[in-house]
């Protein structure tokens, strides 16, 4: 078994949960005692080593042999996967629906057509309930075939009812693929472009939405195309950072659950990301109230749905759970606050919970080091960001670590660490002559960075006033608002001009905006 193949079963089978451990060892014995079973013998011996160590499962094994090894691991693999198909048969619609597949298929081979033809009936009933058209497109093509080898008296009347059936679902299937297609494509573009950068940018985004939307009329879709149709131009609109938009559409993505509540249950993972993407967008365009009633929707949806029991969708929910968590905070000021999150967060991360990615990661160490700088605690600040810095691959995701190398920079700045600001800023610079989609206000809290060890102390009141005045000019430019997202360098000039606590100033800022909004009730 090649090594790539024994990762994954090691990764398998720490993923177990008790419960799955208790099924596959009841489901291996139902025939014979676990003596007689050599895989089950690895599999104990790799449950309860945690990892792969090929001269100590021969120490521990005497009965394997060198050369079995990899048909076992390949088999125990197998088998685990057969044992999981069953435990979480009852909780995936899906997976139902197959196996009442396979038995038509198993009744059809023996020739009980009929029977053959129930189940299918049955199968088709849930399939159109639970909108899994492809698998009703299956069924009706095996109603096909079945219909024409068990002749019955409605044999007339059933041919022009599967077609018609056949003709409507090749319709929505094929509207859907077109749509799902390019949400796909506008997802590899953001890979590619990120948000756009310039007007040469938007135009290309804009010109390739154009040409890739289908000429549909959103009213005449299904479920499924709503929510792709709205997927599709979300992502749009993220990328061109029109967040009011984008809310738009996330908060139509989540009404049409809210339309079909049994879809939530059916479809998690793409509730909770609709949830995720219209928190963000609330966040973006400060309407703090909103997003305080979608996060409660979030924070509700244990409830609704029992997650003990899907791995994946447990790590969703924590996922978002943390991130708009620590947005919550960003808006309303309160980073001291906030903190109380990290410890939590860091033993999920440390325990690798969920599989959560590098990109995942790296993300939420510069929103914990975001936390630390708010809350005036620098040091802290500077760990997390220093665990972003030194990645062995400092070219995975850019954005962040340049903003990390930047906001180290200004915590040690802080601190007064001038010393060791002059000798991070050649480092820093190299680094950013690097990037392609270097930003002016990048450049400008750069330049700021670079002089300071030189500017007398008179005069840092008035090159803080100075940049302030550059940074607000920037920040009404449409293609300099993304640098913003990541790091309120507007609030922290703020702080350092007033000579006051940084989340004291976006703490007054959330309140005046808040006195404002109720002003206009």
């Amino acid at each position: 078994m090649p090594k790539q193949k024994t990762d994954d079963l090691i990764q398998l089978i720490n993923s177990l949960t008790r419960a799955e451990k208790r099924h596959f060892r009841l489901f291996v014995r139902r025939n014979q005692s676990s003596e007689e079973i050599l895989f089950l013998q690895l599999f104990d011996v790799l449950d309860k080593y945690k990892e792969y160590d090929e001269s100590l499962i021969l120490k521990r094994l005497p009965a394997i042999k060198k050369s079995q090894l990899s048909n076992l691991k390949a088999h125990l693999y197998k088998q685990l996967l057969t044992s999981l198909r069953l435990v979480n048969k009852k909780r995936n619609e899906d997976i139902q629906i197959r196996e009442m597949i396979d038995y038509a298929a198993v009744l059809y081979n023996k020739g009980l057509y009929r029977q053959s033809l129930d189940v299918l009936d049955k199968a088709k009933g849930r399939a159109e309930k639970g909108k899994f058209y492809a698998s009703n497109l299956e069924i009706i093509e095996f109603e096909k075939l079945l219909e024409s080898q068990y002749v019955t008296n409605s044999i007339e009347n059933r041919s022009e009812t599967l077609t018609e059936e056949s003709r409507k679902l090749n319709q929505i299937i094929s509207q859907n693929i077109l749509i799902s297609n390019l949400c796909l494509k506008l997802y590899g573009l953001y890979l590619k472009i990120g948000y756009v950068r310039s007007k040469r940018d938007y135009e290309v985004v804009k010109s390739f939405f154009q040409t890739n939307l289908p000429k549909i009329n959103y009213l005449e879709l299904d479920f499924w195309g709503k929510i792709y149709y709205c997927q599709s131009f979300v992502w749009y609109y993220h990328m061109t950072q029109e967040f009011p938009m984008s809310y738009r559409y996330s908060q139509k993505w989540v009404d049409l659950f809210d339309e079909n509540p049994k879809m939530k249950i059916i479809n998690a993972p793409t509730y909770l990301k609709g949830i995720h993407l219209l928190l963000s967008s609330l966040f973006y365009t400060l309407q703090h109230e909103k997003f305080l009633k979608t996060l409660d929707m979030l924070y509700r949806f244990p409830k609704q749905y029992d997650m003990g029991e899907d791995r994946n969708i447990e790590g969703l929910f924590h996922l978002y759970r943390f991130i708009h968590g620590i947005q919550r905070h960003y808006l309303e000021g309160t980073f001291s606050k906030g903190l109380e999150l990290v410890p939590e967060l860091n033993q999920m991360i440390e325990n690798d919970e969920f599989n959560w990615d590098n990109h995942r990661v790296l993300v939420f160490y510069y929103r914990i080091a975001c936390l630390y700088f708010g809350s005036g605690d620098n040091g802290n600040a500077i760990h997390y960001l220093n665990l972003i810095i030194n990645q062995k691959n400092p070219n995975y995701r850019e954005d962040i670590q340049c903003f990390a190398r930047i906001l180290n920079l200004i915590a040690h700045f802080e601190l007064g660490n001038s010393q060791l600001v002059e000798y991070q800023v050649k480092s820093v610079y190299r680094f950013l002559a690097k990037m392609e989609d270097l930003h002016a206000v990048q450049l400008e809290i750069f330049r700021f960075l670079r002089k300071t060890p030189t500017i007398r102390e008179s005069e840092v009141k008035n090159e803080f006033i100075r940049l302030r005045g550059k940074l607000v000019h920037l920040e009404n430019d449409p293609f300099q608002r993304r640098p913003f997202l990541y790091l309120d360098i507007i609030s922290w000039l703020e702080s350092k001009i007033d000579n006051k606590e940084i989340q004291l100033i976006i703490r007054e800022k959330f309140l005046q905006r808040q006195k404002a909004s109720h002003g206009k009730k």
